[in-house]
C-alpha cells in the first residue's frame, strides 16, 4: 500500500529520518511503511538532495531569505514559538536546522519572547536540573502508561503513551476511550508491527498492567510474556521509575492539552498525529544535546509474529493449567498464579530449598510458594 493518506508528508518524514540511521535496514522499513524500494530509494535521494523540501509534493520555497529585516527575523521566532510552545534553545535549534541564514543567540530569542509576552512568569521557575539515566540502545526499554484522561465533547479521552527510553522517541500517542486491555492490546498491536518488539516493556502498578499491587501477569502483561518480551513495574508512589514517560506527558500537557479542547476521539487523534511527528523528527531535545529523538531511534530487528507463539516448557517441569479463577492445583494444594494466565499452562519447577516452589509463565517468573505452608495464594 501507498503512504497512509491520512498523513503523506509525516509518513514520508518518519520514513526518511529512521532509513537514514547508520545501520539502518530499508527493505524492512519499506515493509513496515507499505511502500516499494523503488520509491523508498529515490525518496532518500531526494533528502539528501533537497532535505525536507523534496519530500513534498507541490512547489517549494525557501526556508530563509537574505533580505529579511530584523522584523521579519521576530516575526520567525514568534511563528515558531505560536505554534510549538518551546523555550529560546529549542528554537534557536530549529531554526538552524531549517537553516535560516540569520539565527539569533538563545538568549536574544528570550528576550524577543519576554517583550512580546510570550514567556509566563511561573515557567522559568519550573525548570529542575535532573540526573539522567538511559539504555544503551534503542528498543532496549519502553516504558509505557496512560495520561491521565481529560474530558472531551462527547465522553472522556484516555491518552496511551509509550516512549523509547533512549531516545525518547514517541512510538504511541493514542486516544483511547478507555484504559481496558483489549484497548491496549489493539495498540500495541499496531505499534509492534510498525516498530518491531521491544526486549523490555516497563509500567506502573495500576489497570491493566498491574494486578493489585501484587505483580501477578494481567492480561496485557501476559500477552507481552508470550511474545518474548520481559514485563517490569514502576516503585508504587515512585513515579520517577517511569520519568521519561512523565516526562513526556508534561510536554504534551505544555505544548498541546493545555491550549487545546477536543469534540471527539477522532479530533484528539487528528491533533496528537502531527504533535507526535513534531516532537519526533523537529522538537530538539535538551537531554539529547538538542537532537531529536528520531535521530537515535532505529525501528527494532524483532518483528511482530504473525501468530502468538506456542507455550511449551522443557520436560523436566511440572506443567499445570490455571484455571478461570487464577489457580493451580498441586500437590492437594491451591496456588494462586493470577487471572492473566487463566487458560495456559504454567511449569512449576523446585528450588534449592525443599518444599519451595517457583511458578513460571513462559519465561516469566510469577511467584514462589512453599509447600508446607497452610495457606497458599
Amino acid at each position: 500500500m501507498p503512504w497512509m493518506e491520512c498523513s503523506t508528508m509525516s509518513e514520508k518524514r518518519e520514513f526518511v529520518r529512521l532509513a537514514s540511521q547508520p545501520g539502518a535496514n530499508v527493505r524492512a522499513l519499506c515493509r513496515s511503511f507499505g511502500v516499494s524500494p523503488t520509491t523508498a530509494y529515490k525518496l532518500l535521494s531526494r533528502f539528501q538532495t533537497s532535505g525536507e523540501d523534496g519530500l513534498r509534493e507541490r512547489s517549494r520555497r525557501p526556508s530563509s531569505s537574505p533580505s529579511k529585516t530584523d522584523e521579519k527575523l521576530v516575526e520567525v521566532v514568534l511563528a515558531i514559538r505560536d505554534e510549538t510552545h518551546w523555550g529560546a534553545r529549542k528554537i534557536a535549534r530549529r531554526m538552524r536546522d531549517l537553516k535560516h541564514e540569520k539565527v539569533p543567540h538563545p538568549s536574544t530569542i528570550h528576550s524577543i519572547l519576554d517583550r512580546s509576552n510570550r514567556i509566563e512568569a511561573a515557567a522559568n521557575e519550573e525548570h529542575h536540573i535532573w540526573k539522567r539515566f538511559e539504555h544503551e540502545l534503542p528498543n532496549d526499554l519502553w516504558q509505557m502508561d496512560f495520561k491521565g484522561w481529560f474530558a472531551i465533547g462527547s465522553g472522556t479521552c484516555h491518552p496511551l503513551t509509550i516512549v523509547d527510553d533512549h531516545s525518547r522517541f514517541c512510538l504511541c500517542l493514542q486516544a483511547c476511550p478507555d484504559q481496558t486491555a483489549n484497548t491496549v492490546e489493539q495498540r500495541l498491536c499496531r505499534v509492534f508491527e510498525r516498530y518491531g518488539l521491544p526486549w523490555r516493556m516497563t509500567m506502573d502498578n495500576g489497570s491493566p498492567w498491574g494486578d493489585d499491587g501484587t505483580r501477578r501477569l494481567t492480561k496485557t502483561t501476559a500477552f507481552l510474556v508470550r511474545l518474548g518480551i520481559r514485563v517490569s513495574h514502576s516503585r508504587p508512589y515512585h513515579p520517577q521509575t517511569q520519568g521519561k514517560d512523565e516526562r513526556f506527558h508534561r510536554t504534551l500537557d505544555q505544548e498541546l492539552l493545555k491550549w487545546t479542547t477536543f469534540r471527539d476521539l477522532i479530533e484528539a487523534q487528528r491533533k496528537f498525529d502531527p504533535w507526535r511527528d513534531r516532537y519526533n523528527l523537529d522538537r530538539p531535545h535538551e537531554a539529547l544535546g538538542m537532537a531529536v529523538p528520531a535521530t537515535r531511534y532505529q525501528p527494532s530487528p524483532r518483528q511482530m509474529p504473525a501468530l502468538l507463539p506456542p507455550i511449551e516448557y522443557e520436560s523436566a517441569a511440572e506443567v499445570r493449567k490455571v484455571d478461570k479463577y487464577g489457580y493451580i492445583g498441586f500437590h492437594n494444594r491451591k496456588v494462586r498464579v493470577g487471572r492473566g494466565c487463566s487458560g495456559y499452562p504454567v511449569a512449576v519447577r523446585p528450588t534449592v530449598d525443599d518444599g519451595i516452589f517457583d511458578v513460571f509463565f513462559c519465561h516469566h517468573h510469577v511467584v514462589k510458594f512453599d509447600l508446607h505452608h497452610a495457606g497458599i495464594g
